[in-house]
C-alpha cells in the first residue's frame, strides 16, 4: 500500500479506502449514524486527554514531543476515520458540508468584527 500524504490524497480516496476496510470486515452493520457519532465523540475525548490540565502554551510543547506526537497522531486518525466513515454511512459530502459551513461562518464572523477575537458571533459588535 502506498503511503498517503495530505498533499497528494483526496477525500474520495480516503473514504473509498475506509469503505473497503469496513466492508472486508462486515462492519457496516454496526455503523449506524448513532454509533459512529458516539465513537467519534469518544475518540475526540481520547485526543483531548493528551492536553488535559495543560496551558495553551504547554499544549504546543506536548504536541511537538516525538513520543507523545505519535499517540496524538493515532487519536487524530481515529477522529478523522470515524468522521469519514460517518460521511460514508450517511452519504454526506464532506467537502460540500465544509464549504457550506465556512460560508455560514464567514457570515457570522465577518473579518472586521472577528479578527483576533475568540468571542461567539452573538457577542461580536
Amino acid at each position: 500500500m502506498a503511503a498517503l500524504h495530505d498533499s497528494t490524497t483526496t477525500l474520495t480516496e480516503l473514504k473509498t479506502r475506509l469503505l473497503a476496510f469496513v466492508r472486508e470486515r462486515d462492519w457496516e452493520q454496526f455503523h449506524a449514524p448513532k454509533n459512529l457519532s458516539m465513537a467519534l465523540a469518544a475518540e475526540a475525548g481520547e485526543l483531548m486527554e493528551h492536553f488535559l490540565w495543560t496551558t495553551p502554551e504547554a499544549s504546543h510543547a506536548i504536541a511537538a514531543e516525538p513520543a507523545k506526537r505519535q499517540k496524538i497522531a493515532e487519536e487524530l486518525a481515529d477522529v478523522v476515520i470515524y468522521a469519514l466513515e460517518f460521511a460514508n454511512a450517511t452519504g454526506l459530502d464532506v467537502a460540500a458540508a465544509i464549504e457550506a459551513k465556512m460560508a455560514a461562518n464567514a457570515a457570522k464572523y465577518p473579518v472586521e468584527k472577528a479578527r483576533g477575537r475568540a468571542d461567539k458571533y452573538t457577542e461580536l459588535k
